[in-house]
């Protein structure tokens, strides 16, 4: 099978956690380094060949724009940010796509394939491994203990800050995390994204509109960031 030997450059560590998640589970990819900045990256570059660079445009001292205009044609970039006001300077560089924070996983897949076609590598998405779950349960420290949850118990989960708060059929945990480093912790086959604040256990949902999920008699607002790929991937569960 064809390697494809790619670099992560983010200044933010949950950014480059999820991306070095969503790289694990396409396994033609080559994870040959997760950078936090620029300098990490022009090292990389100057040691190994690399076919594609999941590039972060604003990042202190020196750019994603600079770093990209310092890289060989024969290396290929895909641009994350959160600033939708990048994307033309992005494409000026003949960047292969421009993903937009926060990025789901389907978005991803759909940026790598339109690299794989401009490289005429043939691929498939049934080749995509997801993420394999080798437990059906999670340990959370709460009440100064550590406190065994399955995953088919979760109904949603909830971001208090640097909290969560974890909505279960028979009680409710808090614990000191943040949501997001908790997302890549849960199955992502079982558990969705919604909004900023929101996780939820996509077998708990009794009803959905464009801007609520209904579980237990709770209404959980989906944000406007999160919308389209939410509605995309209910409608799917849906037609199944």
């Amino acid at each position: 099978m064809i390697t494809i030997n790619c670099v992560i450059v983010d200044d933010e560590p949950i950014a480059r956690n999820i991306l070095e998640t969503f790289v694990a589970k396409i396994p033609i990819l080559n994870l040959v380094k997760s950078c936090k900045n620029a300098m990490e990256a022009f090292e990389v570059l100057n040691s190994q060949n690399i076919d594609l660079f999941f590039l972060d445009i604003n990042m202190p001292d020196i750019s994603g724009l600079s770093l990209a205009k310092t890289i060989n044609n024969k290396s290929k970039i895909i641009f994350t940010t959160a600033f939708r006001e990048y994307a033309i300077d992005g494409f000026d560089l003949q960047a292969v796509d421009y993903l937009l924070k926060p990025i789901a996983f389907d978005r991803f897949f759909q940026a790598v394939n339109k690299f794989f076609d401009k490289q005429s590598v043939i691929f498939k998405q049934v080749d995509i491994e997801e993420t394999p779950v080798k437990n059906d349960y999670i340990f959370v420290r709460s009440e100064r203990k550590m406190v065994k949850i399955n995953f088919d118990e979760i109904l949603y989960v909830e971001s208090l800050s640097d909290y969560i708060k974890i909505h279960t059929i028979c009680k409710i945990l808090v614990t000191r995390e943040t949501i997001s480093n908790f997302e890549i912790k849960l199955p992502s086959q079982q558990f969705l994204r919604i909004h900023r604040s929101y996780i939820v256990n996509l077998s708990k949902i009794y009803s959905y509109t464009n801007e609520f999920i209904e579980i237990e008699k709770n209404a959980i607002p989906i944000s406007r960031t999160y919308k389209e790929n939410v509605l995309k991937k209910l409608t799917k569960i849906s037609l199944k």
